[in-house]
């Protein structure tokens, strides 16, 4: 009989820890639910949102381990409890630091300037002007320009000297003379058919076989040459590489500096978004080679998710990343950056007009080989002309021979 009567009061005990333990659970599961979507718009949308997680599976654990074992355990628990909030509460102060550490790294994007400034006939405009009055003047019928960023300032001194002078506003559909990026700009004149010309580095596969299923049959007519540059951090004694090495690295077979004569440092190798100009034109450089994933970044999507991107280069002790080399000196021109000689030959323009410097590339006014506007073909004889490759020099670009 006293066994029995036993067996109920633990029978009742055990209950009543299984219903403290669902309601704490539900209190917990609860808290540790908005707490995590506040994570999710914090500073640190990647790192705190793990550590509510971490904390909430640890709380119930530990609150489990209480109520079902605690005299078994006790000086576990005992210590358990005092560190778990000690850690959260470490790592909540010192993960910010290393946060603001991160947010003070330089990074390389196409938002580190302002095209505005390029303008064309604005005042203080950084387009270049011509020397003398212009030899073509277009008042009416003019073609619709669009292209990459860092041709913007180039196609808007070919404007600037010869359309009319009036506002040409940068996100303007009804303008002659618009900005998309590379990627866009492609789909324009692909699908729409509203731009006469794009003005672009050379096109990929993919975007050429884009426009064919619209219709649209690309004409390149070459209009200057650019180097493509490779840079790292100042302080890196890296300042050449060949070839090969910087293939090796973008390939995942050299890791470390030290493999390059450099630092005893891992390599964090930066690339830029699919379909940008300069994604393009590193992949036609690795050319049958394959490419290791580039650097990812966390980002906020909708609804507060996080979401994997391609990183704009940051320029870490660590880092290498490329680009075009007018967009890395002219438009961007960070503080610390080293542009690195290739094959022991430095990117300019008498390396580039020689041949000397092994990785340039034209650059391009690309128009539908079906266009047959007049003034479309007399915009391209000029910018061919000595009048139109004063501008691509004075811009920053090598002119053809």
């Amino acid at each position: 009989m006293w066994n029995i009567k036993q067996e109920k009061i633990k029978n009742r005990i055990a209950m009543k820890k299984i219903i403290i333990f669902i309601i704490l659970l539900a209190f917990i599961l609860f808290a540790g639910f908005w707490g995590y979507i506040a994570a999710l718009f914090s500073k640190n949308p990647f790192f705190y949102p793990i550590l509510v997680s971490i904390s909430v599976v640890s709380i119930v654990i530990l609150t489990f381990l209480t109520l079902f074992f605690g005299k078994k355990m006790k000086k576990i628990l005992i210590i358990s409890w005092v560190l778990l909030p000690l850690l959260v509460v470490l790592s909540y102060f010192t993960f910010p630091n290393f946060g603001m550490y991160d947010q003070k790294i330089p990074r390389m994007s196409e938002n580190d300037f302002d095209l505005r400034e390029y303008q064309p006939f604005i005042e203080g405009t950084k387009a270049v002007f011509l020397n003398e009055v212009s030899t073509l003047a277009l008042a009416y019928d003019l073609p619709i320009l669009d292209g990459a960023t860092a041709l913007y300032p180039l196609y808007s001194a070919f404007a600037q000297a010869v359309y009319p002078e009036k506002e040409y506003k940068l996100n303007c559909d009804d303008c002659a003379v618009q900005y998309s990026n590379t990627m866009r700009a492609h789909q324009r004149f692909a699908q729409k058919g509203d731009v006469d010309i794009i003005f672009v580095a050379e096109p990929s596969e993919d975007q050429v076989g884009y426009a064919l299923q619209h219709g649209v049959e690309y004409k390149k007519t070459v209009i200057g040459k650019e180097a493509f540059v490779f840079f790292v951090n100042a302080n890196n004694p890296i300042d050449n590489l060949t070839v090969e090495q910087i293939k090796a690295i973008y390939s995942g077979k050299i890791t470390n500096w030290k493999e390059v004569g450099g630092n005893n440092e891992k390599i964090r190798a930066f690339q830029r978004n699919e379909g940008s100009g300069s994604q393009t034109a590193f992949l036609n450089f690795m050319g049958e080679i394959k490419p290791i994933e580039p650097v990812k970044a966390n980002e906020i999507g909708g609804m507060g998710g996080i979401i994997r991107m391609v990183s704009d280069y940051g320029n870490y002790g660590n880092s290498i990343g490329f680009s075009f080399r007018f967009f890395t000196q002219a438009m961007v021109n960070l503080p610390d950056v080293k542009i690195l000689k290739v094959n022991d030959i430095y990117p300019d323009i008498e390396s580039i007009k020689s041949g000397q410097y092994p990785i340039t590339g034209n650059i391009y006014a690309i128009t539908n080989a079906k266009n047959t506007k007049e003034n479309v073909a007399k915009f391209l004889d000029w910018i061919l002309s000595k009048q139109g490759q004063y501008l691509v020099e004075k811009t920053g670009y090598c002119p053809i021979d």
